[in-house]
């Protein structure tokens, strides 16, 4: 799998589902910055969203930050193949949660604690 894709899956896909509580969809691109890890934006049901990801194989996991300024992570598992050009297509599944909201500061952290 493509790390980008895999970046796209897990930051994407997780912070679009962590925003909108539901299944939401979207596009975006990542740029390999390090083996296995790359920075990307994203626009979706959730809004836009830009982030760090890390990938092995077909599994990816990331961190990004949305248009509200809420903090996210995420994990996903997906599979891509070449279109050509060094274009990919990739489709896959995640989820997130949100890690920290500026609007609501005491929101309880996942595990319970509050901050």
């Amino acid at each position: 799998m493509n790390r980008p894709v895999s970046f796209l899956l897990a930051a994407g896909l997780g912070t679009l589902l962590a925003g909108c509580s539901s299944v939401g969809g979207g596009v975006g691109i990542g740029v390999p910055i390090l083996p296995g890890v790359s920075l990307g934006v994203g626009v979706g049901s959730g809004g836009v969203n830009v982030g760090v990801g890390a990938s092995s194989g077909p599994v990816g996991v990331g961190v990004g930050v949305n248009q509200r300024g809420q903090v996210t992570g995420g994990v996903g598992v997906g599979a891509s193949t070449p279109v050509g050009g060094g274009a990919r297509v990739g489709v896959g599944v995640g989820t997130g949660a949100v890690l920290y909201d500026p609007n609501n500061p005491a929101r309880p952290l996942p595990g319970g604690d509050a901050r």
